[in-house]
């Protein structure tokens, strides 16, 4: 293994800490006082003109809220980090993350409408608001998804995928938790706080951020696993454990309410086979499931590729954005 590591208790859903020598290949400064914004026709929004109505979400970075605008009464959600956080891992994230969503521009991305500091040092990211939560959400207050659900929120997941990977930016960190939702079933990636833009066709991205159990085998093994990895199969493989864990009901490397240790996950991803969905499925998504799961990452389908595979492509409003 490439990898060894003092074996501990680990949550499922845990994120991984980042290296202390993984850098961003761009830089982000500090955002100004006045916001700095992507839509033009409310002009520029500052904290002043937001009332908060609830808390949506805690974090290590700081909360999230759903919030007001004063004058055009729009809701937005805003994630704010408290300007006492002196983690400069969780700065280092927050500037990856607007450095990330200033660049974007999909409707299978969660947009960003402002980035501003408030006085009290506070930044805030003022994004879409999404009235159905995330996919983990949904999940747990509706039960698992049929397969025509699954392939409707596969074709935007992965037209999403397809435009990050198109620019050069991976995820790192795909999972249902950071998969929003509205109650249109509408679909948006979201959370880049371990994202990265690979500046040069020589960037290599197997560092161990995000969360280790939605990582792909070569994240922990690329000489065993990685082919020339660069990042983007491995955001393929977590949207492939992703949407089997919507069907199923639970994460399926492992057995339903096993918490494992940190060597019982790894060993799952490395040594085991890729999951199986259950009897009953038709060929098509069995098809679309192993073009995802492929242990190396040379043999995953990209995002464009599945995007044409049957699974997705059979309905007739599908399209790559």
């Amino acid at each position: 293994m490439a990898l060894i590591r003092q074996r501990r208790q680990l949550n499922l859903r845990l994120p991984l800490p980042e290296p202390s020598d993984c850098r961003p290949c761009f830089s982000v400064p500090l955002p100004p006082t006045t916001a700095v914004t992507n839509n033009s026709s409310f002009g520029a929004i500052s904290a002043s003109d937001l009332e908060k109505l609830q808390v949506l979400g805690h974090g290590n970075s700081g909360t999230v809220y759903k919030v007001n605008h004063k004058r055009t009464s729009t809701t937005y959600a805003l994630k704010l980090v408290h300007g006492n956080s002196n983690d400069p891992t969780v700065r280092r994230q927050l500037f990856r993350e607007m450095g990330i969503l200033r660049r974007t521009d999909s409707p299978h991305v969660v947009r960003c409408h402002a980035i501003f500091e408030k006085p009290s040092g506070d930044i805030g990211i003022l994004m879409e608001y999404m009235d159905s939560g995330t996919l983990e959400t949904l999940l747990k207050a509706q039960g698992t998804f049929s397969e025509p659900n699954l392939a409707h929120v596969a074709r935007q997941v992965l037209n999403g995928l397809n435009y990050l990977h198109t620019n050069k930016i991976i995820h790192r960190d795909i999972k249902p938790a950071n998969v929003l939702v509205n109650s249109n079933m509408e679909v948006k990636i979201a959370d880049f706080g371990v994202s990265k833009i690979l500046c040069r066709t020589s960037d290599a991205c197997n560092s161990y951020v995000g969360t280790c159990a939605y990582m792909s085998p070569e994240r922990f093994d690329p000489d065993t696993y990685g082919g020339n990895y660069s990042g983007y199969a491995g955001d393929i493989w977590s949207v492939g454990l992703t949407l089997m864990e919507l069907y199923i009901g639970h994460f399926p490397l492992l057995p339903p309410g096993q918490k494992p240790d940190w060597a019982t996950l790894m060993c799952a991803i490395c040594f085991g086979e890729p999951p199986c969905l259950p009897e009953g499925v038709s060929e098509e998504f069995r098809s679309f499931m192993e073009c995802c799961l492929q242990k190396e990452s040379e043999k995953r389908w990209t995002a464009a590729q599945l995007l044409t595979h049957p699974f997705v492509s059979k309905d007739p409003s599908m399209s790559v954005s």
